[in-house]
């Protein structure tokens, strides 16, 4: 058993942690609770998962919220926040957090064209930054069964309008193996093992307390 020598990693066509971003944005208690395109726990569970993922194999993380200064919305759920609550926060009034100087800045200044975006709702605080990060020439990677809508149909319809604008739609675990890619790099595999955790022992109900 041969494998290939690796390609480079920063100009892999594929995702690689030597070329890739994750985003982060709105997982707070107001809009968890108002998802309605796929069950919550399954949610939450995906988007932990998706986090736990970036942090194994070192790739920047951009985390934002919106209204939080401002007293107007919550912080995020405290899953999110007892794996990354030690990164910076961005914060932002604006509906769409590539209208944010701060957000926008902190994106580019990571020098990765691949950007796995996720972000509630689909239809709005996805769709509209990752519509402008693909006009700005940055390649987009929505994980579908890590972010949400607030219908089914409003979550279909905002994957297509983006695949049809070129963001490329992936899986949580196809996110995964896509970054492993090669049993022999065993210094990740523990982490790789760790999200595929069950759901025993995940809760649900603590994420998205109001208080």
């Amino acid at each position: 058993m041969t494998s290939e020598t690796t390609r480079n990693p920063k100009t892999d066509h594929l995702l690689t942690p030597e070329n890739s971003a994750l985003i982060i944005i709105d997982y707070q208690p107001i809009q968890v609770s108002s998802i309605r395109s796929m069950p919550r726990e399954e949610l939450l569970f995906n988007i932990v998962g998706v986090t736990k993922a970036a942090l194994n194999y070192n790739l920047p993380i951009i985390h934002s919220t919106v209204n939080v200064e401002t007293g107007r919305n919550k912080p995020p759920i405290q899953e999110l926040q007892d794996i990354i609550g030690h990164l910076p926060t961005y914060d932002r009034t604006t509906v769409n957090s590539w209208e944010d100087v701060g957000f926008k800045q902190a994106v580019k200044s990571l020098g990765r064209r691949k950007l796995i975006m996720t972000a509630l709702w689909t239809e709005v605080c996805l769709a509209f930054p990752a519509l402008d990060a693909i006009q700005e020439g940055f390649e987009v990677y929505v994980p579908v069964d890590a972010v949400g809508g607030t219908s089914v149909a409003a979550h279909e319809t905002a994957l297509r309008r983006m695949e049809q604008a070129g963001a490329k739609l992936i899986s949580r675990v196809q996110l995964y193996c896509e970054l492993q890619r090669d049993w022999a790099r065993e210094a990740t595999i523990p982490g790789f093992m760790d999200v595929f955790e069950s759901f025993d022992g995940f809760n649900p109900e603590k994420a998205v307390e109001a208080a």
